[in-house]
Formats: C-alpha cells, sequence, structure tokens
C-alpha cells in the first residue's frame, strides 16, 4: 500500500502553458493608437511548453538544460505555482523554497543580514533560531563585511550567492533553482554541490536549472533536455548532457556554414 513518503515529490503531467505577445504597430503614432485601441486580434500566443510529463522521486536531482526560450524557467514558475498550466496538471508534495531568479525576493534597502533574517521570520523560524543560522548563511555566500551593506549595492553575482544560500537553509523539502551555478567561483560551486548532496541526503529534492553542464552532470541524477517547449531527451544525466552537446555543435556548425 502507497504511502505519502512512497510518491514522487513533483509529478508533472501533460502540462501545457503559453504567453501572450502582443504585436506593435510600425511606428510611434501607431504603437499609440494600437495601445489605446488594442484588440485580441492583435496578440499572438507563443507556446512556452507543450505537453510536458515526468516525475521527481524524493530525495532526487533533476537537472534541467536546454537553450535560451526553450522553456526551463517557464517550468520552475508552473512547479512553484506562480504560473498555472493551461491544460495538464503539476503536483507537489512537500514545502517549496525557489530561487527562480537573481534577487526576486530580495529588498534592495535591506542589508544581507536583514534580508536573511526576512526570510527566516516568512516562514515562521523564531528568533533564536534566526541568531543560530544568519551568520553561517552569510558566511556560506561569502559576503565578508558586505553582509551589513544594503542589497541593492550587492553585484548579480552576491545576490545569487546569497539567494542560494538562503533557500538552501532554511529547511526545504523541495528546492526550486534557477541558475545558482553563476554567482560565484569554482570553490563556491563545490559548496553549493556539497550542500545540494546534504539537502538531498536528508530525503530533500532539487529542480535546478543550469548552463553549467559539468556542474549539473556531477550532481544531478537524472536530467531533462527541453527544447523549443518539449522534452527533446531524459534520463542518465551524462547521457542526456552528451545529446545536448552534440545537438549544440551540429547547431554551430550550420550557422557558420549558412552564409
Amino acid at each position: 500500500m502507497n504511502t505519502n513518503v512512497d510518491l514522487p515529490a513533483i509529478e508533472v503531467e501533460n502540462l501545457s502553458t503559453s504567453y501572450h505577445v502582443h504585436l506593435d504597430a510600425g511606428s510611434t503614432w501607431g504603437g499609440i493608437y494600437d495601445l489605446i485601441h488594442r484588440s485580441p486580434d492583435s496578440d499572438r500566443i507563443v507556446p512556452a511548453l507543450r505537453n510536458i510529463s515526468f516525475e521527481v522521486p524524493r530525495g532526487s536531482v533533476l537537472g534541467v538544460i536546454g537553450r535560451n526560450g526553450a522553456g526551463k524557467s517557464t517550468l520552475l514558475r508552473c512547479i512553484a505555482g506562480v504560473l498555472p498550466p493551461e491544460t495538464g496538471r503539476v503536483v507537489v508534495r512537500g514545502r517549496i523554497s525557489s530561487l527562480l531568479s537573481i534577487g526576486v525576493g530580495m529588498n534592495g534597502s535591506l542589508t544581507g543580514r536583514e534580508n536573511i533574517r526576512l526570510g527566516g521570520l516568512a516562514i515562521g523560524l523564531t528568533q533564536r533560531v534566526l541568531d543560530d543560522i544568519t551568520d553561517e548563511i552569510a558566511h556560506f555566500a561569502q559576503l565578508g563585511e558586505y553582509v551589513d551593506f544594503p542589497v541593492n549595492t550587492y553585484s548579480s553575482g552576491m545576490k545569487a550567492r546569497l539567494g542560494f544560500a538562503v533557500v538552501a537553509h532554511l529547511d526545504p523539502e523541495i528546492l526550486l533553482i534557477d541558475e545558482a551555478l553563476a554567482g560565484g567561483d569554482s570553490k563556491f560551486q563545490e559548496k553549493v554541490a556539497k550542500k545540494m548532496a546534504e539537502i538531498c541526503g536528508s530525503g530533500r529534492t532539487i529542480v535546478l536549472v543550469s548552463h553549467g553542464l559539468a556542474a549539473l552532470r556531477s550532481m544531478a541524477t537524472t536530467a531533462i533536455w527541453l527544447h523549443q517547449g518539449q522534452i527533446e531527451e531524459q534520463g542518465d544525466p551524462d547521457d542526456v548532457v552528451s545529446s545536448y552537446m552534440r545537438f549544440a555543435r551540429i547547431q554551430s556548425l550550420g550557422s557558420e556554414l549558412d552564409f
């Protein structure tokens, strides 16, 4: 008899969603007229995801790869509940922490330390627990004295490091990460990999979108390659990454010969 523990942490079944893109007129005055007299006929529906299905077992790491515009970030937003599916369904069993883009959820006028505490209070951590983990998070993020500087003075890499450190240390059951590995050097990436292994070792689940193929190969237990909103291949990370790299090389060669 199945229990909730036996069920996948995430189930995505026949998921499809689209964006509505407004087409501007060719001139400035035409654009103003079109804005005032906008109609559904002037919109174009752009498919973002088309009939996506997969499962993520508890305690596993799913790596998602693909070119820009393939639907990777859209998929994470659907799993997080930020973007509703048009068709199909997404079932999530567990509390989600998400780092969907750099700086999202942070107050730029507050310091890094204040943002850490704000994130902890938002999920119900006590003052005592926050006192224990705030310095640990700041140290992990390699912020140094900048932890007491406003976040709007941070570089994008510092924001990414802080964002990952916060969501990874707040005891998530399911962790969604979009390009966390872009925020640091090789030493920080090693810390990220170690922290992910620690999270999964305690039964947590990770979905990771990354262009860092070598790091994804070493961390993911399974992988999905998205292409034009569809799953091109899924399975063992080494196999999926190898197929994607062959495709990228062929596409690059085709572009060079297209003259």
